[in-house]
């Protein structure tokens, strides 16, 4: 991809984001701060059947990498297994972003991926909380 088309992608995950909102019952719910900047991302998460595939949603504020990452990263996990997700590493969702970009801005872009990570781990430990980084 180009750089054109990385920016392309980020404003229109940024202007039409996928999968924001609240899970109605989730099963762990993690909020991320980046206090350089203010970005806030609250991750929800649902693990369904005995497969573990994760319904997730999220909340948050920020500029525009932050949120369109958080779209990003929902539509790149949505209905895949716990276990998946929790191996997943961030390239896959810093080459969306593109490398310049991601380079520049990496808190920002990061900050969703970090956040999802700990909701697992709520999850796994069996609680439901809020927590800050």
């Amino acid at each position: 991809m180009e750089r054109q088309q990385h920016i392309e992608l980020i404003l229109d995950h940024y202007q039409s984001p996928r999968h924001r909102h609240r899970l109605r019952q989730p099963h762990a719910v993690q909020t991320g701060y980046n206090p350089g900047c203010g970005d806030e991302v609250t991750v929800y998460l649902a693990v369904e059947g005995p497969e573990q595939r994760l319904t997730l949603a999220f909340e948050g504020q920020g500029c525009t990498v932050s949120q369109a990452a958080a779209s990003m990263l929902m539509e790149m996990m949505q209905g895949r297994p716990l276990p998946e997700v929790e191996a997943a590493a961030a390239e896959p969702l810093l080459a969306l972003l593109g490398p310049e970009i991601a380079r520049s801005r990496e808190r920002c872009a990061l900050l969703a991926f970090h956040t999802l990570k700990r909701a697992i781990e709520a999850y796994r430990q069996g609680s439901n909380h809020r927590e800050e980084p």
